[in-house]
């Protein structure tokens, strides 16, 4: 009677927490689910915001060419100003000089005419005066008509004077008149550049405003995006925090064991990250098959119960040592039962086998290749179900393969061979998406690294 309510008490304990162990897992499940999908508007966000400081970088880079191009037309424009002021100023000299000798010319001018009126009068006089007053006054009449060839002589002389006086007053007003309209020609000159200074300055001002608000948007854009890269980071930690298994990291401590093992193998975190991401979101997804059979290497699907082949690549196969003799004794080692121990599913759009083990996702012939380094290096022994064993197991193998470089070629050669074995590019999706979570963890570390 007692074993009968113990065992109702047991099924009514079940039929109570169990709903909500569902429930939990469900809500979990769910946040995650809704966590992934805001990270992805999140990224969309951050791929938006780089167009459009990439944009207003480049109207930045073009005001600023604008702005330059203006400064160097109103440089030239100052010195060109300038260059008419001072021919301006040597044309007032030269119409000043030429002023004054018209006004010296009409003087002479004035007095050749005096001279001239004078003689005139003179000539005139002689001519009115009688016989019988050229003969009392003069000794002999051969002295008058001297007197009188004189006078004529000197009157010619005069004439042709005055006649090149003249001459000269109208070559000089002549040069005057070409040089004051010379002058205003130059006048108009400057006062059309200087217009045209005033426009380049007052174009200068306006691009010298859009250039601040330009600059104004950049740093906008830029705050905004940082912002949003923050936001981006802490759902990233929000989802590994999620991730539902007992020794699984946050980023951030995911991050620092990703730091010491660089110290270790010289494979830079963020493409760690990205390949234990790729692998089993650093321990999220460690198998969703059991081993069930030796002979054959088939095995169960954990979830679905149902039978899968090519689990495991099977023991002596083609008389060769298969992977699982090596898990057995791996699991053996580990104190783990070997079909109760979760590995990866065979991947059908790829073929081959499964039976990967743990985080890093290490084939057990692999990591026999591995663990005793792993063990030196720990100074215990090496388990592929551990988070930092993973991270070092998988930083040497990348590291074997040239990662170690941190050069994106080497990198993404390095996760192809991590995957495949090959650089095929029938498996370049893997690599590619690796390099593209490895850019997104930079960031992360980045903002990490600023806020500590």
């Amino acid at each position: 009677m007692r074993s009968l309510k113990l065992i109702l008490l047991l099924t009514l304990l079940l039929f109570l927490v169990l709903p909500n162990l569902q429930i939990q897992a469900l809500s979990s499940q769910e946040e995650r689910a809704a966590l992934e999908e805001e990270l992805k508007e999140l990224e969309e966000q951050i791929a938006q915001y780089e167009k459009d400081i990439s944009k207003t970088q480049q109207e930045k880079n073009t005001l600023q060419n604008q702005i330059y191009i203006l400064k160097q037309q109103i440089n030239k424009l100052n010195l060109q100003i300038y260059q008419s002021n001072v021919m301006i100023g040597d044309l007032g000299l030269q119409i000043t000089d030429t002023q004054t000798s018209i006004d010296e010319t009409s003087l002479k001018i004035e007095e050749s005419k005096d001279k001239l009126s004078s003689l005139l009068r003179s000539i005139y006089e002689e001519d009115q005066r009688s016989l019988v007053e050229i003969l009392l006054a003069e000794p002999d009449l051969s002295s008058f008509f001297d007197n009188l060839v004189a006078l004529e002589a000197l009157n010619k002389k005069n004439q042709e004077l005055l006649a090149n006086i003249k001459s000269l007053k109208s070559y000089l007003e002549g040069q005057k008149q070409t040089l004051d309209t010379e002058k205003q020609d130059l006048e108009r000159l400057v006062t059309i550049q200087t217009l045209q200074k005033q426009e380049s300055e007052t174009t200068q001002k306006d691009k010298d405003y859009y250039l601040q608000l330009t600059e104004t948007q950049y740093q906008k854009y830029l705050q905004e995006k940082g912002e949003v890269e923050k936001k981006a980071v802490e759902v990233r930690a929000r989802i590994f925090e999620l991730i539902g298994v007992p020794e699984a990291p946050t980023f951030g401590e995911a991050y620092e064991i990703a730091k010491s093992v660089e110290r270790i193998t010289g494979v830079r975190p963020a493409l760690l990250l990205a390949v234990l991401t790729q692998e089993s979101n650093i321990g999220k997804n460690v198998g969703q098959c059991y081993l069930t059979n030796l002979k054959t290497g088939a095995g169960v699907n954990i979830r679905m119960g149902a039978a899968v082949n090519n689990v495991m690549k099977p023991m002596g196969l083609n008389g060769r040592r298969g992977d699982v003799d090596d898990f057995l004794k791996i699991t053996a080692e580990l104190g783990r039962k070997w079909n109760e121990t979760p590995v990866s599913c065979p991947i059908p759009s790829v073929g081959g086998y499964g039976g990967a083990m743990g985080p890093a996702q290490f084939i057990p012939t692999t990591w026999m290749i591995y663990k005793d380094k792993i063990a030196k290096i720990t100074g215990q022994a090496a388990n592929p179900w551990s988070i930092k064993d993973s991270f070092l197991a998988a930083a040497l193998y990348l590291a074997d393969y040239g990662a170690a470089k941190q050069i994106y070629n080497a990198e993404w050669k390095a996760a192809m061979i991590y995957f495949s074995g090959t650089t095929n590019t029938r498996y370049r999706f893997y690599g590619d998406s690796v390099m593209a979570i490895a850019t997104n963890y930079a960031k992360d570390i980045e903002t990490l690294e600023k806020a500590g």
